[in-house]
């Protein structure tokens, strides 16, 4: 993969030399020329040939963290509600006075 962007890269650079050199071309020809046959395409097939490594490693960097988040759940003790010892409300209901 390297290979093929240095050898695209060397053929633009190529063509943006001869836009430079020739008696009818310009520098700044010879800029856009590089930058546009050479530059821009090579970055777009680059970053569409790079998605499903970058995609790989977001799948494995979520599972990871799942994986994390499971095993401190595992290792936190669950507390149940009437853990600390103390009676949920009155043992005895209150009694009513009447008139």
């Amino acid at each position: 993969m390297h290979l093929v962007v240095i050898g695209w890269l060397y053929v633009a650079l190529m063509m943006a030399v001869a836009e430079a050199t020739n008696t009818n071309g310009t520098v700044l020809g010879a800029i856009f020329t590089f930058l546009l046959y050479g530059l821009a395409p090579v970055a777009l097939v680059v970053y569409l040939m790079a998605t499903p490594a970058r995609r790989k490693a977001q799948r494995a960097r979520e599972a990871a963290e799942r994986e994390a988040a499971i095993r401190a759940a595992e290792d936190t003790p669950s507390i149940a509600p009437d853990a600390g010892g103390e009676p949920a409300a009155d043992a005895v209901a209150p009694v009513r006075e009447e008139k």
